[in-house]
């Protein structure tokens, strides 16, 4: 039976992938998480799931970044965006970063469950009235995505709490390590992104926003 993960924060709409997955494909074993280091877990679980339904918003999600980390970590894991945004250059950015559909929350039902077959038999899948444009990345958000992708999970995860504005010692206490077990995290996750302090590691994350224009929370420095 084909393993199949949801990540999504709203209860009825992971009942509502739920079902769409589960007409496409009976047989399906299906695993949630409402948020990403819940999702990260759950890959790490399921390493030959065979397919990921992916909320671009979610606690432990900044716009692109869980996608480009989870593309990079896992190429051949399929993943099909599932978002509130209806805009074409979204849905584009979605591909550009290695999604293999992208799905508005607003989609028919039965349009979920074809985008989802459509997926499993190795096809990209976008809603007609979201087709044509440019599916090119900027050299600013491409390289943001390649370095974050080299990120471990452990490290994502401390890199998302960094660009939320938690201090060292609050990131230590939600993942259960120590502060100097965190403060490693950051020499490498500072090295692998070519920057040299928390602001930047925020300004990096802040490359996959989907809204580019917001301003990232900006953390304290801390020695």
């Amino acid at each position: 039976m084909p393993d199949i993960l949801i990540a999504d924060d709203h209860p009825l709409f992971r009942d509502a992938l739920q079902r769409a997955v589960l007409a496409a494909v009976p047989q399906a074993r299906v695993h949630s998480a409402d948020s990403v280091h819940a999702l990260l877990g759950l890959i790490e679980q399921f390493p030959d799931a065979e397919l990921l339904l992916l909320d671009l918003h979610m606690p432990g999600a900044r716009g692109y970044s869980a996608l480009a980390h989870i593309r990079g970590q896992y190429p051949g894991l399929p993943i099909m965006v599932v978002s509130g945004h209806e805009e074409a250059q979204v849905a584009r950015r979605a591909l550009a970063h290695g999604a293999s559909a992208y799905v508005p929350k607003s989609t028919a039902g039965e349009d979920i469950v074809a985008a989802i077959r459509a997926v499993l038999d190795g096809d990209v899948w976008l809603p007609h009235a979201l087709l044509g444009g440019s599916d090119e990345l900027r050299p600013d958000e491409a390289a943001a995505a390649a370095q974050i992708a080299t990120l471990t999970p452990q490290q994502f995860r401390v890199m998302t709490m960094i660009a939320e504005g938690l201090l060292n010692k609050q990131i230590a206490w939600e993942l259960g390590v120590s502060e100097a077990t965190v403060k490693a995290h950051m020499t490498a996750i500072m090295r692998k992104l070519g920057v040299s302090n928390r602001t930047q590691v925020a300004l990096a994350a802040s490359q996959l926003a989907v809204d580019q224009e917001a301003m990232p929370v900006l953390p304290p420095e801390e020695d």
